[in-house]
């Protein structure tokens, strides 16, 4: 049998690992009708059946299923071996992929992007703002962000941020029309503005800690949202109380725009880890990414 091109294997396990030729397309940077051209082909050329295709989805066969997982880790194995010869380069080149959260993405990885980048113009960053509990081995990120408490314990985890602190919060306009709460639990007597998790789609709970005692509470307002900046507007303008990171809200804090509450049941906690799989060859461009995020009291 003919050895197939490589680039053809790379294209069959894009799709098979997308499960869509769209978004496998995409992510190549070819059309859709060539890489379905480029399956055709393999297909024939191998004798079998890869990929069963309807006008809504692309599922795998038996065959299929075979080589993604006995070709498809040797194939991410050359990936990160070419990507290591960029150490032999005058500077360090290559393309990085990290799943984030939005409060990381802006406190923690933007800074050091922005300081490291403009001298190394031949790293590329890709960073995909989830607040998602991803699979980055699964999803082909190099690297994802998570709370210290939140990391596998099968990854290598490097620390990037301080301790954090969050912050329940409120306008003076708010606080003019209700009383400030003294307990956790006085929230639910609240209008508050609520974050919902794509990981299990549920409403997040707010969760409080003093002298030991661990408080988790359920509120309720007429706002939800999935990031940071509606909330912290949501709360600027006096539509509810809102729990956000401490940093986030300290400006509005000390100019009065807005006041702090429960300050007591919000202890500091681990912050931010870098977290990549312990058998990842990491290349001269990530080992840089690295060194430039790590935390450093």
């Amino acid at each position: 049998m003919p050895r197939q091109p490589i680039n053809d294997l790379v294209a069959f396990l894009a799709v098979a690992r997308e499960q869509s030729f769209t978004k496998a397309a995409a992510k190549l940077g070819v059309s859709q009708s060539a890489l379905s051209h480029t399956i055709t082909g393999l297909e024939k050329r191998l004798g079998v059946r890869l990929l069963t295709r309807n006008t809504r989805s692309v599922s795998s066969t038996q065959a299929s299923e075979r080589l993604l997982q006995n070709v498809g880790p040797h194939m991410d194995e050359i990936e990160g071996e070419l990507a290591a010869l960029s150490e032999f380069r005058d500077k360090p080149a290559g393309a990085i992929r990290i799943t984030v959260g939005e409060h990381a993405a802006n406190a923690v990885i933007w800074p050091a992007l922005a300081k490291l980048l403009p001298d190394y113009p031949d790293i590329h960053v890709e960073v995909i703002v989830d607040y998602g509990l991803t699979d980055i081995v699964a999803e082909r990120y190099d690297a994802g962000v998570r709370l210290g408490e939140q990391v596998a314990k099968d990854m290598i985890a490097v620390r990037i941020g301080p301790d954090m602190r969050m912050a329940a919060i409120g306008s003076p306009d708010y606080f003019a029309r209700r009383p400030q709460p003294l307990t956790p639990h006085d929230l639910t007597e609240h209008s508050c503005i609520n974050m919902r998790l794509p990981t299990h789609g549920g409403i997040y709970a707010w969760e409080f800690e003093k002298d030991g005692r661990e408080v988790r509470v359920r509120v309720e307002g007429q706002l939800v949202f999935n990031n940071i900046a509606l909330r912290l507007n949501a709360a600027l303008d006096g539509l509810g109380l809102a729990y956000l990171p401490a940093d986030v809200v300290q400006p509005y804090i000390g100019d009065g725009r807005l006041v702090r509450v429960l300050e007591d049941w919000c202890p500091p906690f681990p912050g931010y880890h870098l977290y990549y799989p312990s058998r990842r060859q990491a290349s001269a461009a990530f080992a840089l990414l690295v060194n430039a995020l790590r935390y450093r009291a």
